[in-house]
């Protein structure tokens, strides 16, 4: 019988093996900008700030899989573009997602009350406020408030509106897929654009 300090039998692998493996692990995430270490996923996506939107849940992903980029409404603003192009263009990203949601409060008034609200906020007038702090000259041009802020009529055309805004944009490479879908805050589900299950369910077929 072999004794406890028997070096004869096979090494069933060293300690400092795992211990450089994991150290090497914790090395490449602290530093993966660094390094150039993509995403584990490779994958950038944009989505509402909704609490209630379960992001890496609905889209099955986990801490290290993904750039995520959360504003209100999940729109495709200039920093979208700005942080979309910097994700795929230096960090290897190949696929966008959008996720858009039902019941989002980019829906629940009329432009001219976020108008009114914003004014009341900014004293009377939003002509001198700075849409960027950081660089006061990037303006809105002949755009309104009403178009910064971009409510949204309808749900599946504005996560549409979304994903062809990114296809076609220039700063973003033409390999990268983009797609898009709707997370239904009433079933917890995501579907795509479009794609309303319940009014073919719900509704005789006339043929």
């Amino acid at each position: 019988m072999a004794g406890p300090h028997d070096r004869s039998e096979p090494d069933a692998g060293r300690v400092f093996e795992r211990v450089d493996e994991h150290v090497e692990q914790r090395d490449d995430w602290a530093r993966r900008r660094r390094k150039d270490i993509s995403t584990d996923k490779q994958l950038l996506v944009i989505a509402c700030m909704d609490e209630r939107i379960p992001v890496e849940d609905a889209l099955d992903i986990s801490l290290g899989d993904a750039h995520i980029f959360r504003n209100a409404g999940g729109k495709v603003t200039d920093d979208v573009i700005r942080s979309a192009a910097l994700s795929t263009n230096f960090f290897d990203t190949t696929e966008i997602i959008v996720v858009n949601h039902t019941d989002c409060g980019m829906m629940s008034a009329p432009d001219a009350a976020i108008v009114d609200g914003l004014e009341a906020v900014a004293g009377g007038s939003l002509d001198d406020v700075d849409l960027n702090p950081a660089l006061p000259s990037l303006a809105i041009g002949d755009a309104s408030i009403a178009e910064w802020v971009s409510m949204t009529d309808d749900i599946d055309e504005a996560c549409q509106a979304q994903i062809d805004y990114l296809e076609a944009h220039p700063l973003v490479p033409d390999e990268v897929t983009v797609h898009g879908y709707v997370y239904e805050v009433e079933s917890d589900a995501l579907r795509r654009p479009g794609e309303r299950v319940s009014e073919e369910i719900n509704t005789r077929r006339s043929e």
